[in-house]
This record gives structure tokens, C-alpha cells and sequence, in this order.
């Protein structure tokens, strides 16, 4: 019997009348199809893949999915996962010189570039010549223009990353002959769900695209999620995917699928030449970071400001405070605005940064801080200096950093500018910031080594570019990869090293010995002698590495990396760094039982059509002993039931069904409690919009 697998387009926030669902088959998809088109005419069939995974997408209302589960038995093994943009005044003719100083013989010409994300404004005369066709998976036809006005909240960050990648005009892309295919897979407000992120991924590999960008995310730390196992497999189709890394960082682990996929690449940000404004408290000799909000004005102030909480004191000199909270950015500014203050810092409500976005009308300058100087400047009121600082190379705080959960991998892989990156967008041009625009420079790059070298595979591609990238000293693996992308030293490079990431794992032993391989291919015309550059000696972690050998021009060869690793003076529970062969960067990880490695992560609870239930659905990265998930009133943190109550848990996808049993129509914390095998505790917590029915305890 053919097993089925369903994922349904819809959350338990709204329950439409009829449903799009993507059901995956062991079987032919297109006899799967067949049979539903003979035997329930009234379903409509979406689309059928049978690449990077067999499934048949098909929309149809739920007396109809009942016949369906009555007469093939499918059952639901995971839920819809949400993806979002990854996006969070530097002209893109700013950027692109700052990555590519000097003109390169190639433009991306014949290398078609597909765009997973908010639809192309193609009518933008920017991108008019570079724009060839493409689909629309949030509406299922031909049209993949962005959301308008009209439509939904209008959206237009699949424009910006086109711009980057292809803009052929006014401004310029990193690739402007390249052929460029929109895939809308996000919907208004640049959101979706895996059922449009996997039909896009598969329509356009059948497509026959060269590359694929996909400046999007969500927030599950795990390889073997479904996107990240897709991208794995558009992959071994022959195309190269590059993906952004996320916007939550700078703390470790905050990598989401599917840029945890690991034969793509995935692209951190940094910063291109920037003037960054900081405030500067003279008397405390302190300085206050501050992340301008994307649509305010640039914050230039002659003189020293007051800063206050306090609104009752507010002058044209006075710069407001006010916390992050339920209401809007857009709404707290136009408040501060009225309110007569000369400028808004709105104070995170949780550890680390933030980004946001105000109305373009807004005329005062807003700017987020984190919680830590919020509250140090409230209890620190005084007249502070609005001053600024010149940066370039850095990578930004926002950039989510790796490793990845389970096989402990080294993300992103390399970086790229993604700090206000002027680009198109419908109607016009704005700069916006985030990994979702460092994505696209990297796409774009790819265009032209693949102009450049026609024949090379997508993991000759992905080699080449880390061989070459250049690491900034002061920063890990786990934040930059291998470093910046350097595009004139990929196209000329003489030598490629293959799995050049040495990810040594977990380690659990008090010693132990571990090898990993390499591959180096000398691609020259000339012999080339090739010699690792000897580490600093670390009581943690000892190399034995190969001697100095020569390669002739083709030639190949597999060399071994052994490291004794003794983990047990370790405090952070992580290290890693850097080994040179020749001048080429070869980044190194490993990770202890003493690094604080989130036990579990995300959260989704869903109302299937076909029973009277949930279904649930959470990440899992090792052995538990017990996963307990409680609910409680989001306002008044008052205790409401046990959701989920389970032991014996192996790690992955962790899901199952939970009966309903009373209205639930309010907003909810789920607080997930996991119990290891060590009999540790760890616990984290999540939002939920809850309507329809509250779940019993299985």
C-alpha cells in the first residue's frame, strides 16, 4: 500500500471552506493524479511533482478530502511551516564596486536565475531585459507579480533581490545578462508555507534553472526538515541553491531551514562601506548602538540631544524612548512624532537586536536599541551626542549565525554585503538590510562563474567560491563560513578544494582522534605546490597535518586532516577557527556536551480538515526521556492545560494528533519543557493564535 504524507495550506487561525494540500506518495504521482481526476472530479489538481519529491498538489473543500482519505487512506505526518523574507543608504552601484572593484569579463549572459520569493515587479524598467517568464505558487497560474495594494498587504522584496542579482538599467546587478525566473512563493506580506516554498523549488528545477536564490527562512534548526531536504535534492538535480542565513542573530544556533541544508550555499551578512550612527554619552564615556529603522530619515543632528523616557518632558531637543511591544513601529513613531520629540530609540523587550520598518512619511528619525542600553539610558537621563562611525566588512549583529543541530555543521557557509543595499523595488528603488539581500550578491556571482565555467557542477561552483573567500580576522566559522565572497579570485582561481568545511562534531570522549578529508584539485595549466601553514599549538585541539605535495595541471588528490581533540579545560564548549593551505581558508568546529546546545525548537499546531483534532509538529536535535507542552493565557500567564504529554523520544520531526475539547479563541504561550536522557532540563517557549477548540490531553 502507497504511504501518504499531507501538507495542508492553512493554520488554526482561519479555516477556510475549501483547502490546498500538497499530498506526497510513495508511488507515480502523475497515476495518483489520474486516479483522482477519474474518481473525484471535483477536485481540482494543482500541480504533480515527481523531482525533488512525488506529490500532488490539489484543492478541494473538506467534504471532498473525505471521500480522498476514505478511499486511499493517506495520513498527516507534518504540518504547514510558515516562512517569512529575510530582510530586516547605500546605492547597489555602491555595493557591487565595493565587492567588485574592477569590470570582469562576464555578465551572467545564458545563466538562467530563478527567484523563490515575493513575485518581480517585471514591468520595472529595470528589470524589463533581464526578466524571462516564471510561476505564480501562491495563486497557482502564470502571473508572478508581487503582491499589490489590492490584494493584501503589497509586498516587494522579490524586486530588491532581483534588482541585486540581474537589474539591467538605471542600476546594475552583480549578474545584468543573466536570465531572470520569478517563482512567487510568498504571499501578501511576504509570508508563506512549505507547500509554496516546495512546489516553487520543484517547478523550477523542472524548469532547468542554473540557480536558485531563496532569500527566506523559518526558524527550525534542523538538516532534515522537508525544505532542507528539497533544496538538498534540487541540488543533486544539477542546480545550485543559495540561501539566505536568517535575521536573528548574533547568538549561536539561530540558523532555520532550509539554509540548514548542506549541499547548498548559505549566506551570511555584511556590512559594505557604511556610515553607522551611534549615540555617545560623554560623562559615562559610553556609547549606545543603534540599528536605523528602514523608511526613517538619517539621523543628523547638529547638537547633543536629551534622552528620556519620560513623555511628559519632551522638547524639539528631546529624543523619546519607548519600549518594543504590541503596537506597531510605524505607530510608536508617528505617536513620538505628534508628541514633539526630535527623535525615537524604541528599546528591544528581550535580549538582543532587532530590525523594523516605519512609514516613509514618518519625519523624525527612529532607530532601534537593545534591551541592556534601554534600560541604561532610563536610568541614565541625560544629553547624549548623535555621532557616527565609517564600517565596512564587519558582519552584522542581525546576521543569524550557525551551527546547524544533529550533524553539527558549519553555517553560513560564506558572507556577503546585506547591510542597506539600495535596489529595485515597484515604483521605484529602496535600501533595505538583511541576509535576504547578501543572498542575491551571491547569486549573482555564481551567474558569472557559471558563464565562466559552463561545465562546472553546482558543488565545483560552491567550492570554488569558499577556495577563494576572504575570512575577516575577527570574527568564527560560525559567523562568516569561510569568509567574504571574492568574485574576480573565483573566476581566475587555479585551485578548487572540495568539502573544505571540517566539521569534527560532537564530542562526548576526554580525548579522542578524528580524520576528516579533502579533496584538492589543482585546475591550472602549470604545477602547483600546495602546503598547509602550521596552527598556533592549543591544548584543546592538535592537527597532524599533511605534508607539503605538488599537483600537475587536472590533477586531484585526497588528503587527510587529523586532529587530536582533549575538550576537557574547554569553558565555551565550542571551537573553532581557521587552518591556511597555501593562502586558502579551511574553517574548523567542534562541539562539547558543556555548549549550551538547544535541546528542541518551534512549534506548530494546526486544525486538519479531515478530524476533529489538532496536529502538532516540533524539532527535536537529540534523545529525550520526556517533552511536555503546556499552554498558557498569553496576558495573563495563567495556566490553561497540558497539550502533549510524551516520552521516548528519538530526535527529528516530532508530531502527532490531540483531540479538542473547549473554545479556544485567545492568544497563548506554549511553553515546551524536554527532558534528556541526562536527566536535564530545557525549556523554551512560543506564541500561539489559537481558535476553534482547546486540545485534551492524549
Amino acid at each position: 500500500m502507497s504511504f501518504f504524507l499531507s501538507l495542508f495550506l492553512f493554520t488554526a487561525a482561519a479555516i477556510p471552506t475549501e483547502y490546498s494540500l500538497i499530498i506526497e506518495v510513495e508511488g507515480n504521482p502523475h497515476e495518483f493524479a489520474e486516479e483522482i481526476e477519474t474518481y473525484h472530479p471535483n477536485v481540482e489538481i494543482l500541480a504533480v511533482y515527481d523531482t525533488i519529491f512525488n506529490g500532488v498538489a490539489i484543492k478541494t473543500d473538506q467534504r471532498n478530502l473525505e471521500q480522498i482519505k476514505r478511499r486511499t487512506n493517506f495520513q498527516q505526518t507534518y504540518s504547514v511551516q510558515k516562512y517569512q523574507t529575510q530582510t530586516t543608504q547605500t546605492n547597489i552601484n555602491a555595493s557591487i564596486p565595493f565587492l567588485i572593484p574592477e569590470p570582469l569579463p562576464y555578465t551572467g549572459k545564458g545563466v538562467k536565475v530563478g527567484v523563490i520569493d515575493t513575485g518581480i515587479d517585471y514591468n520595472h524598467s529595470d528589470l524589463q531585459n533581464s526578466y524571462k517568464g516564471g510561476y505564480d505558487l501562491v495563486d497557482f497560474d502564470k502571473d508572478p507579480m508581487e503582491t499589490k495594494p489590492e490584494q493584501g498587504m503589497p509586498t516587494m522584496h522579490g524586486t530588491h533581490v532581483a534588482g541585486v542579482i540581474a537589474a539591467d538599467g538605471k542600476m546594475k546587478g552583480v549578474a545584468p545578462d543573466a536570465e531572470l525566473y520569478s517563482y512567487r512563493a510568498l504571499g501578501p506580506g511576504g509570508t508563506g508555507t512549505s507547500v509554496q516554498v516546495m512546489a516553487a523549488i520543484e517547478k523550477a528545477v523542472k524548469d532547468g534553472m542554473d540557480i536558485i536564490n531563496l532569500s527566506l527562512g523559518n526558524s527550525i534548526n534542523g538538516p532534515d526538515w522537508p525544505t532542507s531536504v528539497a533544496v538538498n535534492r534540487a541540488t543533486e538535480q544539477g542546480v545550485t541553491v543559495v540561501i539566505a542565513n536568517g535575521n536573528t542573530g548574533p547568538d549561536l544556533w539561530t540558523v532555520g531551514s532550509p539554509a540548514t541544508a548542506n549541499q547548498v550555499i548559505s549566506v551570511g551578512a555584511s556590512t559594505p562601506k557604511l556610515e553607522r550612527p551611534f549615540l555617545f554619552d560623554r560623562f559615562h564615556d559610553k556609547k549606545i548602538e543603534m540599528i536605523p529603522m528602514q523608511g526613517s530619515p538619517k539621523w543628523s543632528f547638529p547638537r547633543d540631544l536629551e534622552v528620556t523616557n519620560k513623555e511628559g518632558k519632551i522638547t524639539h531637543d528631546t529624543i523619546l524612548i519607548m519600549d518594543r511591544g504590541e503596537t506597531p513601529f510605524a505607530q510608536l513613531a508617528k505617536e513620538a512624532e505628534e508628541k514633539g520629540a526630535a527623535a525615537l530609540l524604541i528599546a528591544n523587550n528581550e535580549k538582543g537586536v532587532f530590525q523594523g520598518a516605519v512609514d516613509p512619511n514618518i519625519s523624525i528619525p527612529v532607530a532601534a536599541i537593545s534591551q541592556e542600553d534601554g534600560k541604561w539610558l532610563k536610568e541614565n537621563p541625560g544629553y547624549l551626542t548623535v555621532d557616527h562611525e565609517k564600517i565596512q566588512d564587519t558582519v552584522t549583529d542581525f546576521s543569524s549565525r550557525g551551527p546547524v543541530t544533529v550533524n553539527w555543521g558549519i553555517k553560513p557557509e560564506i558572507v556577503a554585503p546585506g547591510a542597506s543595499i539600495l535596489s529595485t523595488v515597484p515604483g521605484g528603488y529602496q535600501a533595505l538590510s538583511g541576509t535576504s539581500m547578501a543572498a542575491p550578491h551571491v547569486a549573482g556571482v555564481l551567474a558569472l562563474l557559471k558563464e565562466a565555467h559552463p561545465d562546472w557542477t553546482p558543488a565545483q561552483l560552491k567550492a570554488a567560491i569558499l577556495t577563494t573567500a576572504d575570512p575577516f580576522q575577527n570574527f568564527q566559522p560560525t559567523e562568516q563560513g569561510a569568509g567574504k565572497i571574492d568574485p574576480a579570485a573565483a573566476i581566475k582561481t587555479d585551485t578548487i578544494i572540495h568539502e573544505s568545511l571540517l566539521e569534527f562534531g560532537k564530542i562526548t570522549d576526554t580525548s579522542v582522534q578524528k580524520v576528516r578529508k579533502l579533496t584538492v584539485e589543482n585546475i591550472s595549466d602549470n604545477p602547483k605546490r600546495y602546503a598547509f601553514e602550521l596552527p598556533k599549538q592549543d591544548q584543546d585541539i592538535r592537527f597532524q597535518l599533511p605534508k607539503s605535495f605538488t599537483l600537475q595541471p587536472g590533477e586531484k588528490k585526497e588528503i587527510k586532516v587529523k586532529a587530536t581533540i582533549r575538550p576537557g579545560q574547554m569553558e565555551q564548549g565550542i571551537k573553532q577557527g581557521y587552518l591556511f593551505l597555501n593562502d586558502i581558508p579551511i574553517p574548523y568546529m567542534f562541539i562539547t556536551e558543556a555548549h549550551d546546545i538547544p535541546k528542541g525548537m518551534g512549534l506548530e499546531l494546526t486544525v486538519t480538515p479531515l478530524e476533529d483534532s489538532y496536529h502538532y509538529q516540533l524539532y527535536l536535535v537529540e534523545e529525550a526521556k520526556k517533552l511536555t507542552i503546556d499552554l498558557y493565557d498569553a496576558k495573563t500567564f495563567a495556566f490553561v492545560t497540558t497539550l502533549v504529554k510524551r516520552t521516548e523520544l528519538k530526535p527529528g520531526v516530532i508530531e502527532g494528533e490531540i483531540e479538542q475539547q473547549k473554545q479556544l479563541n485567545n492568544q497563548y504561550i506554549a511553553n515546551i519543557t524536554i527532558e534528556t536522557n541526562e536527566n536535564q532540563t530545557y525549556q523554551y517557549q512560543t506564541i500561539w493564535e489559537g481558535q476553534g477548540e482547546l486540545p485534551k490531553v492524549p
